[in-house]
């Protein structure tokens, strides 16, 4: 039983689905995340929802970024086990 599934879905609510991410230079995430979860440290190259390019050195395993971000570059990401959240 939901006891919240009358509330709308926010940005500030908790996710509710979450699918891994496999970094790419040129594809898109399928869905424009909320947040990105990096399971494993390392750099995290990003192509912003706003259309910037940013590089995240050294972003600590477990730590939820609160990004909308586009997609995910291989090219300069070192992290693993990323998430996107949704």
């Amino acid at each position: 039983m939901d006891k919240f599934s009358d509330y709308p879905t926010s940005l500030t609510a908790p996710a509710r689905d979450a699918a891994p991410v496999a970094p790419d230079d040129a594809l898109d995430l399928p869905v424009l995340p909320r947040a990105l979860y990096i399971g494993q440290s390392g750099d995290v190259s990003l192509r912003l929802a706003g259309g910037q390019t940013v590089l995240f050195s050294g972003v600590p395993g477990g730590t939820v970024l609160p990004i909308r971000a586009a997609g995910v570059d291989a090219t300069g990401t070192t992290a693993t086990g990323i998430v996107a959240l949704w």
